[in-house]
């Protein structure tokens, strides 16, 4: 009867092993037959019944059966773990005669394009760029720029205030005041940077776009040498039939003021859509140093003179690549940052 019952299980034992798929499935055989509550333990179990004389015989058939059924488990799973490794190898296979894939490159930001144009011209005029603090004392970013207690621009709806006396930064000027402090005449200086003011998100404003702060002090400076060095960079920029026009403006730190126009680049000043049909198109603020400023900053008017304007590097970007929306910039959407 247990000869029967060792038959049996060796057959079905094989027939099981025959359709496993997976290491799991032959670990399951395994623990079904050969473990603690698996079916040969159960035939051991019953030996209490065998005769004492026949149990020898009875424990060496039981050993031969699970010597068998260990070999085929053992040989089920080499054949398995070898059958799962070559279709994993045949699936990870490399045709190293294939041309390689072009490798994705970066692109840079519109606003680091149209930047690296405009430190190239000004380094090409003599200038160099500098930097200055983005949290800034309230000195710096107003009084020293002729900008009194009570000016409207100080007015926390347009001013991120840390406290009193520090802030972020509103413009880039400040950097101009720290540069004429140090005393280090003749200064010519651009200085680009983050600026920050409490504006709502649209598609011409932002709380956080940038500036481009320009300086040049020194001995006989006239706005004749404003004129001929931001006519140089509107060529530079949008090209070398550009002409510019300055509109008379106020600005507490300049005097005289001044807005600067180009001619439109994309119908040469004759009025589009893009211009609105009046041909020009502003860019950016300008004027003489005001002879307090320099006063305030160890500097002698009676001696020196200079002018400063400022540049909105996010405008030049929008004309330069025509781009309708200033949000634009800051999605960060591939297709769009692809194109530049």
């Amino acid at each position: 009867m247990i000869q029967e019952d060792l038959e049996r299980i060796k057959s079905e034992t094989r027939e099981r092993l025959s359709k496993a798929l997976s290491p799991d499935e032959i670990n399951e055989i395994r623990v079904a037959v050969l473990g603690k509550k698996g079916q040969l333990t159960q035939i051991l179990k019953g030996m209490k019944s065998v005769a004492p004389e026949d149990r020898p015989k009875v424990g060496q058939m039981v050993n031969e059966t699970r010597a068998k059924i260990e070999e085929a488990l053992a040989s089920s799973q080499a054949q398995i773990s070898k059958k799962l490794q070559d279709e994993r190898l045949a699936a990870e296979t490399i045709d190293v005669t294939l041309p390689a894939r072009k490798m994705e490159r970066g692109h840079l930001h519109p606003n680091t394009v149209a930047l690296k144009e405009i430190e190239d011209i000004f380094i090409g005029m003599g200038y160099e760029v500098v930097d200055g603090p983005e949290i800034e004392k309230d000195y710096y970013n107003f009084e020293a720029l002729n900008i009194p207690a009570d000016h409207p621009a100080k007015d926390e709806q347009d001013t991120f205030y840390i406290n009193g006396d520090m802030l972020l930064r509103t413009q880039t000027s400040g950097v101009q005041i720290h540069e004429m402090e140090r005393g280090r005449i003749p200064i010519r200086m651009i200085a680009p940077g983050r600026v920050y003011r409490a504006d709502e998100v649209d598609a011409t404003h932002s709380p956080v776009f940038h500036q481009v702060e320009g300086l040049t002090v020194d001995k006989g400076i006239t706005f004749a040498d404003l004129k001929g060095t931001l006519a140089e960079f509107a060529k530079g920029i949008f090209g070398e039939d550009t002409r510019v026009r300055f509109r008379p403006h106020h600005f507490p730190f300049t005097e005289p003021s001044a807005e600067m126009d180009v001619s439109c680049f994309k119908c040469g000043g004759k009025g589009c859509s893009f211009c609105k049909g009046e041909g020009w198109i502003e860019i950016l603020g300008c004027g003489m140093v005001h002879p307090h400023v320099l006063e305030m900053s160890g500097i002698d008017p009676e001696v020196y003179s200079g002018f400063a304007f400022g540049i909105g590097l996010e405008r030049i970007a929008l004309l330069k690549y025509e781009i309708d929306d200033m949000r634009l910039l800051y999605e960060n959407d591939i297709r769009f940052l692809k194109q530049f």
